[in-house]
């Protein structure tokens, strides 16, 4: 770094490089004879880990038809999605903590087999409880597999090639927003749904093989193990469950303002004082309140969840403005989306050469201030757009974002010795999954008032009555009038304008969140392997 990260004070008493740059370091077992980094079948194992996770996020959704159609429970279908994102996200924090506690390998190894025992009995489901119950333990199996892998690059290589491995870790998720879908949709179109599910037996199970005969953590100081905070662990699945489901079925199953969503969000706020209470007189606490005292974590943990937050727009609603607004099938508005994918990888491999210049702050500045502008521009464009226009907007979104997410987490991880990186890399995807579920019920509230208020005030007759119609309307535009159809596919880009406005102050909030909170240098650690 010619700049350089230093400035504040290490933790763990030790000593701030001024430049950042990563001092030699012996070969430890895992590592290719005289290069200092992990051999190639770490980090295809890696990789193949990370595969798991992407492939599962993406496969599903285009096999929901033929799910619905022979376990039925069209009513909580949507359940096969949140229950995973809930059980991935409440499990992060737990399973960084045990991974700075027990190691990575085994942690690795837990999250594998529980995600493919997850996967078989999610192929074996007879109902549609059965399987909304299984894709949770799936998830809980995806938490270990999404946290320790990004713990693991950060663990195996330098500074300065951490950049590549997170690229590659990037790319993988792009290859899944492309086949995952396409996947899915010849499994239920040839083979049955089953096979989504049943795929992931083989990758996971040679996923286990490779973690388990290459993966060789290098040996460790034991240091001072406390025991394994339980208590603790389950507070924060408890307050974290009930929050989410508040946060899910708000707006949704009931008005924000009914009875049942103003209980749980009052339960969520009661549990979450006890977490508070249970972390502070914990001897090794899940969460400790270290994460949010030092400002650098805390900056990287509040911007990740304003990410989450804003990535809402783009993933959710461009998808749905492609095919109701533009007239796009679900295919070529799955590809607007996923030109992000493209191009985020891209610039977050090439970040590498703006951080070292500018520090790791000025780079997400960088980025997310080139994001803001971005998200506004989708609001100017014309009405009804061209597909290349949203598209291009993806495509510069991704390189944007690319700019922003992996500096700071390269960033954050290069501050905390081995002993806290993974309660670090944790705390922070565990706020980037809480934004996006904070950012998807908000931003469908702000969709569908908007459109709402479109409907009660529309000037022209033959209109949906409610918002549950405007979807079937939509596909079947021959139902409608020339004018009500047109009336409606605004009313559908206006609230999806709407949305994006929101994703812009999102942004505006992370880049102030790094200007104000955020070090302008942060305090890199040595780079040694006996951290």
């Amino acid at each position: 770094m010619t700049s350089g990260e230093s400035g504040g004070s290490a933790p763990d008493g030790a000593s701030a490089v001024g430049s950042g740059a990563p001092g030699p370091a012996p070969r430890t077992p895992g590592e290719a004879p005289g290069t200092g980094r992990p051999p190639g079948a770490v980090v295809a194992s890696l990789m193949l880990g990370m595969a798991l996770v992407a492939l599962d996020s993406t496969i599903v959704a285009t096999a929901v038809p033929q799910i619905v159609g022979d376990l039925g429970g069209f009513s909580v279908f949507s359940w096969l999605f949140s229950g995973y994102l809930l059980a991935v996200t409440v499990s992060l924090p737990v399973y960084g903590k045990l991974s700075d506690t027990l190691g990575r390998k085994p942690v690795l190894l837990f999250g594998i087999a529980l995600f493919l025992f997850g996967s078989l009995l999610c192929a074996l489901a007879w109902n549609m409880a059965a399987l909304i119950a299984f894709r949770i333990v799936q998830g809980l199996g995806g938490g270990a597999l999404q946290g320790t892998v990004q713990t693991l690059a950060a663990d195996l290589y330098p500074l300065k090639d951490r950049p590549k491995i997170q690229a590659r870790m990037s790319s993988v998720w792009a290859t899944a927003a492309v086949a995952g879908p396409a996947l899915g949709g010849l499994f239920a179109a040839y083979a049955h749904w089953r096979w989504i599910f049943l795929v992931n037996l083989p990758l996971a199970g040679l996923a286990l093989w490779m973690v388990a005969r290459h993966l060789k953590e290098p040996a460790r100081s034991p240091g001072r193990r406390g025991p394994v905070d339980w208590a603790g662990a389950l507070s924060i699945f408890a307050c974290g469950g009930v929050l989410l489901f508040a946060l899910v079925q708000g707006g949704v199953a009931w008005p924000w303002l009914s009875a049942p969503s103003l209980a749980l969000l009052g339960a969520s706020a009661l549990l979450a004082a006890w977490v508070v209470q249970v972390e502070r007189r914990a001897e090794e606490p899940i969460l400790p309140g270290w994460v949010w005292r030092r400002r650098t974590i805390a900056a990287v943990n509040l911007a990740l969840g304003a990410l989450g937050l804003l990535m809402v727009a783009p993933m959710v609603f461009v998808p749905t403005y492609a095919q109701s607004v533009l007239g796009l099938d679900p295919i070529a508005a799955g590809l607007v989306m996923s030109v992000m994918t493209l191009s985020w990888p891209i610039s977050a491999a090439l970040s590498q050469h703006v951080y070292r210049r500018i520090g790791f702050r000025n780079t997400a500045a960088v980025g997310i201030s080139l994001a803001a502008v971005i998200l506004f521009s989708f609001t100017l464009l014309p009405h009804p757009a061209r597909p290349w226009q949203p598209a291009l907007v993806m495509l510069l979104l991704g390189a944007a974002l690319g700019l922003f997410q992996l500096p700071l987490i390269i960033g954050v991880q290069s501050t905390v010795g081995w002993a806290e990186r993974g309660t670090t890399t944790a705390s922070v995807l565990f706020c980037r999954q809480v934004g996006q579920s904070v950012g998807a019920a908000l931003f469908g509230a702000v969709a569908n008032a908007t459109i709402a208020a479109r409907l009660a005030h529309a000037p022209i007759p033959g209109l949906p009555d409610s918002l549950d119609e405007v979807a079937q309307a939509l596909e079947r535009p021959g139902a409608l009038s020339r004018a009500a159809a047109d009336y409606l596919r605004d009313a559908v880009a206006t609230a999806v304008d709407h949305v994006f406005l929101g994703a812009t102050c999102a942004a505006v909030a992370a880049l102030l969140v790094l200007l104000l909170t955020a070090p302008r240098k942060f305090p890199v650690l040595p780079e040694h392997r006996g951290e």
